[in-house]
């Protein structure tokens, strides 16, 4: 992989030239590497991805260098870029970043369109260390095997079993949470994209998620997997519109059926009988 070349995007590229050469700088010897992960690590990207990224540390970001690393997130997303303000990752120490943390530690993370730093244990899964591990870029440091344990297809199908019935539980306990038009088509098409990684044992884009959810899963789903997919684009505007009532209402019913069918795998003994 070329590291100055990450993607085909040459905006792209320079926003996270920026991003790895400003972190460097700051960090010193406690950085370790820096890669490119979810959409663009899998393949599937477009210009509505999320720009997610994962930093390695010898540990923890320093009190002293806090503060010039939230300047530096926040003169990033000033700059004339698109790109810019859609950054999301974390700063793992090496030590959590080996295996899985059951702790779930609060890690430094960027929210999407965020300028600052907080605590959140946004990545702190198996399903990241997987997606780096098997296919992230890397735009410095050594190859991320070196540096994260092997997750097996069983750990993997575990954490998303584990995922599906906690938001689950959630959204139940709170429907209105789904009533942009975003949130709602993201739970259909991460449902679809959590059942998918059930079936094949790792982990694919929403894409292809929704493309195999439409062939396999009962066909009274398949309008709805579909209207998710074409209400992807523009989120930033869509998170602020109302959600299609009929679909807002089929949405819990669905997410009850990927619940049903992910049950085949509770047991990871057992063969799964998919429909």
């Amino acid at each position: 992989m070329n590291t100055n070349h990450p993607t085909p995007d040459p905006g792209l590229n320079a926003v996270l030239q920026e991003l790895v050469t400003s972190v460097q700088a700051i960090l010193g010897e406690n950085f370790i590497a820096a890669y490119l992960q979810g959409s663009f690590a899998v393949g599937d990207w477009d210009t509505d991805s999320d720009v997610d990224f994962l930093i390695a540390l010898e540990h923890d970001v320093p009190d002293a260098d806090l503060p010039a690393l939230q300047a530096m997130h926040g003169r990033l997303y000033d700059l004339d870029s698109n790109w810019a303000k859609h950054l999301e990752g974390s700063y793992f120490p090496k030590e959590i970043l080996k295996r899985d943390d059951p702790a779930r530690t609060l890690l430094f993370f960027l929210d999407n369109t965020y300028r600052e730093l907080i605590r959140s244990d946004h990545c702190n899964a198996l399903v990241v260390r997987w997606v780096v591990r098997e296919c992230g870029i890397t735009l410095a440091g050594p190859d991320p095997a070196a540096l994260i344990d092997l997750v097996s297809a069983d750990d993997l199908r575990q954490e998303v079993l584990a995922t599906m019935q906690t938001w689950a539980q959630r959204i139940f306990a709170d429907p209105s949470e789904m009533g942009n038009r975003w949130y709602q088509t993201y739970a259909v098409l991460s449902y679809c994209r959590m059942l998918h990684t059930l079936h094949i044992g790792r982990v694919e884009s929403k894409r292809k998620g929704a493309q195999w959810a439409k062939r396999a899963l009962d066909s009274r789903w398949t309008g709805l997997i579909q209207r998710a997919w074409e209400e992807r684009p523009n989120p930033s505007l869509k998170v602020r519109q109302q959600a299609d009532p009929d679909d807002c209402k089929s949405t819990p019913d669905f997410i009850r059926y990927a619940l049903d069918v992910s049950r085949q795998y509770e047991d990871t003994n057992r063969k799964a009988a998919w429909p």
